[in-house]
C-alpha cells in the first residue's frame, strides 16, 4: 500500500452552479480518497483531498477538466497534512 498524501486546492472559472461541488465528491469517492469541497464567497471552489499519490494526480487532472459545463481557468494545490476525514464531504 503506498503512502497517503493530501492536498489543498483551489479551483477557479465558472465553477460554481455547475455541479463542480459534486463532480469533486464524485471523484475523490470513485479514487478512494477522503476529505471536503466547498463554494467560496470570491466564486472559486476549495477543498482538502486525502489519498495515495497516484490517485492524488489523477483526481486533479479530473479537477482540470471540471464537469460539462464548467470552465477552469485555474488550479492551484499544495501539499497539506493528511487530515481525518469521513468520505469526502460538500460543505456549506
Amino acid at each position: 500500500m503506498s503512502a497517503q498524501r493530501a492536498i489543498h486546492f483551489r479551483v477557479t472559472g465558472r465553477v460554481q452552479g455547475v455541479g463542480f461541488r459534486a463532480f469533486t465528491q464524485a471523484t475523490a469517492l470513485q479514487l478512494e480518497m477522503t476529505g471536503w469541497v466547498r463554494n467560496e464567497p470570491d466564486g472559486s471552489v476549495t477543498g482538502e483531498a486525502c489519498g495515495d499519490v497516484g490517485n492524488l494526480l489523477e483526481f486533479l487532472q479530473q479537477l482540470t477538466n471540471g464537469p460539462r459545463y464548467a470552465n477552469v481557468t485555474n488550479l492551484e494545490h499544495r501539499e497539506t497534512p493528511c487530515a481525518e476525514h469521513n468520505g469526502f464531504q460538500i460543505r456549506r
